[in-house]
Formats: C-alpha cells, structure tokens, sequence
C-alpha cells in the first residue's frame, strides 16, 4: 500500500514538473497531472531498455521520468490540438 501512495506521490510531482517546463497553458487536474506523471515515468522505462540505458527492471530515474511526461504532454497536446 505504501509503495502505491508513494508512486502516486512522485507521479504528481513529476507531473507537475512536466507541466512546468511545457510551454503553453494544460488545463487538467490533480488525477491527470498524476496519470501524465506515472505514465512518463513507465514510458521512459520501457524505451531507456530498447535503448540500452536501463537493464531490464531497472525503473527510469527522476528525469528520465520527467522527460517521459513531457513527451506524452506534448502528443496530448497535438492530439487534442492545442
């Protein structure tokens, strides 16, 4: 239960991060800022191990997850057009 609030906790902030250094106005909520910020975190993972920047199980670090939120901001951003 603990590492489940605690993946929340930092997705948030991730998010948060990520929506920082986006240009332009997102107008979403604590649960997408939250979801964008898992998300880039999972994101990164995954392609830091195609890559061969990670081993596999290895999770991405606090700016890898960063930038994975910004790029899924950024394709949210052109699929909703704005």
């Amino acid at each position: 239960m603990a590492g489940l609030v605690w993946t929340i906790i930092v997705g948030f902030i991730v998010g948060l991060i990520a929506r920082l250094l986006m240009p332009g106005r997102q107008v979403m909520g604590f649960i997408m800022t939250t979801l964008f910020g898992v998300g880039g975190a999972v994101a990164a993972t995954y392609a830091g191990q195609v890559l061969g920047l990670y081993k596999v199980g290895e999770p991405a670090g606090f700016v890898g997850a960063i930038v994975g939120a910004f790029v899924l901001l950024f394709i949210y951003g052109k699929m909703i057009g704005k």
